[in-house]
């Protein structure tokens, strides 16, 4: 079952509890992110869910553009709260939510050796990016064009603009899971 998304103006009267449940919805539960936006949630009116995950995009741009030990880490516990694309192993007994179920299940279907190979790739990535998760708009792409820009980003090895890309994705990705749920 989805969940249901309550008027965008009425977030600032809602319970706290509500408050989470709708950010954890549009971007995967992160105590983070509560921290970060309840101030925000709390006292300004939004008129629509893109305006609010454009608040939240501009908010974590803006640690990302900080050399505070302290922004980065709140920033890093947002974007590593996102799941990892593909099967999850067993030893990563994490859950996903409905809505990354739905988002990734073209990923989950198909050769074993893509799955491992990404699964691989997901290892190497978060070798490369520690503490960070490679996130990214799936939107129906095939497993190969992913594992293709895995591929590229690694190769990359930019960290910076790895943050940047993965808080475009989660944007995205809210942005898309607010015209499913409308």
């Amino acid at each position: 079952m989805s969940p249901n998304l309550p008027p965008p103006s009425s977030l600032t009267s809602l319970p706290q509890d509500q408050q989470f449940q709708v950010l954890d919805t549009l971007f995967e539960p992160s105590p983070e992110l509560h921290t970060l936006m309840i101030p925000v949630v709390a006292n300004q009116t939004f008129s629509s869910y893109p305006g609010l995950i454009d608040a939240v995009g501009g908010r974590m741009s803006a640690l990302s553009a900080t050399n505070l030990p302290t922004d980065k880490a709140v920033l890093l516990g947002i974007l590593g709260s996102h799941p990892r694309l593909g099967r999850p192993s067993v030893a990563q007994p994490e859950s996903l939510s409905e809505l990354s179920k739905k988002e990734q299940a073209q990923l989950n279907t198909g050769a074993e050796d893509q799955a491992e190979r990404l699964r691989l790739l997901n290892v190497e990535y978060e070798e490369r990016f520690p503490g960070l998760r490679f996130v990214t708009f799936v939107n129906g792409r095939s497993r190969d064009a992913i594992i293709m820009e895995m591929r590229q980003r690694i190769d990359r090895g930019d960290a910076e603009r790895e943050m940047e890309e993965i808080i475009q994705a989660m944007c995205d990705i809210a942005k898309d899971r607010v015209r499913k749920l409308e």
